[in-house]
């Protein structure tokens, strides 16, 4: 998908949520932005990998749906890293070689009030559109990943670029200033499309799993 069709689809998403909040049932509809610190791993048996810090950052609504539910939609760029341990050729230096993962996600989730507009519990999909995985340093294309005799660090970037995800969470704090701590699980391989490229493994499974840490100012 191109960046010009993934604004469009963002947009449309946008507007039906906007349209569907002004008819909620307790009279609030607010607009917020977010940003936070992510903690980023793959779960997989195929390589040995290291969770490491990014940063997400993004548009939130937050609007009043029926009782003590809400419903919540975000667009939010990523930036996610990973390690994953690697050996020089000759065996003689081993490394946990730095990915960065860039990309946006959408986020359509429910909310269930605790204590009105100051504690609640979120849950729901997360859909993730991202780039390569991409090397932080060119000097480790070469390095040969942990297990293996021939795959290379620079061979495993090309991961699958569309990937669903399900989101758990917890916010709270006050009605126009909150604090929330969520886990995102992968629920699609993010690895499917290595199994493709003929490398030395051609049955790669691999699951993100990744916990942010976010504050939210609504407006």
């Amino acid at each position: 998908m191109s960046n010009r069709q993934l604004l469009t689809v963002s947009f449309l998403f946008f507007l039906f949520q906007q349209t569907y909040a002004q008819r909620n049932y307790e009279g609030y509809n607010f607009l917020g932005i977010q940003g936070g610190i992510s903690f980023f791993d793959i779960q997989t048996d195929d390589l040995v990998t290291e969770q490491r810090e990014g940063f997400i950052a993004g548009f939130t609504t937050r609007g009043g749906f029926r009782n003590n539910f809400d419903l919540i939609y975000g667009i939010s760029f990523q930036s996610e890293s990973v390690g994953v341990e690697g050996s020089d050729p000759l065996g003689t230096d081993t490394q946990k070689i730095g990915y960065s993962v860039q990309g946006v996600q959408i986020n359509f989730m429910g909310s269930y009030n605790i204590i009105m507009k100051h504690l609640s519990v979120e849950l729901g999909p997360v859909f993730s559109i991202n780039g390569k995985m991409k090397l932080d340093r060119e000097e480790y294309e070469d390095y040969i990943l942990a297990g293996y005799n021939t795959l290379t660090a620079a061979e495993i970037q090309d991961i699958s670029v569309f990937n669903v995800r399900l989101a758990a969470g917890l916010t709270t704090g006050l009605e126009h200033f909150r604090i929330s701590a969520q886990y995102q699980y992968g629920l699609t391989n993010m690895l499917g499309k290595l199994n493709d490229q003929g490398l030395e493994n051609n049955d790669f499974k691999g699951n993100s799993s990744t916990i942010i840490l976010m504050g939210v100012i609504y407006f």
